[in-house]
């Protein structure tokens, strides 16, 4: 299994959103950067995914599962980009901020920090474990 982060503004699409989209979950759309969207080809079902809730709040607040390989995205009318679908698995106890993951320099070399503006980002193993654990997982 690997690990990824993917962003959302809440605004857009919350953490209340993608919960209450259930077991059916749903498709993970809009993702227009050639680098995130290849973390996507990457994602296989049963990888999991922190939740980040990006621009004002700058914080993880759940993990998903990816439940649908990629494949083309509806909204893009080029026919450039894809997407996957991701269902609720769980809260994260207490959100993990951005300040919290910048603090922490066993996570320095996290892409969240080193490439701030992707939205699809891998987590290796050991980074996940310690923000679950910063978490209250």
């Amino acid at each position: 299994m690997n690990y990824w982060l993917i962003k959302s503004e809440p605004s857009s699409w919350s953490w209340d959103d993608q919960v209450k989209a259930g077991e059916a979950g749903t498709y993970w759309d809009g993702v227009r950067n050639y680098q995130a969207s290849n973390n996507m080809k990457a994602m296989k079902v049963g990888d999991q995914c922190f939740f980040y809730h990006s621009v004002k709040e700058k914080q993880i607040v759940g993990i998903v599962e990816v439940i649908k390989e990629y494949y083309p995205d509806h909204t893009d009318p080029k026919g450039r980009f894809g997407m996957v679908d991701v269902k609720a698995v769980k809260d994260m106890p207490a959100p993990v901020t951005l300040a919290d993951i910048k603090a922490d320099e066993r996570l320095a070399n996290l892409a969240l920090i080193r490439q701030s503006r992707l939205s699809v980002v891998p987590v290796d193993e050991t980074c996940w474990n310690i923000i679950c654990k910063m978490g209250g997982l």
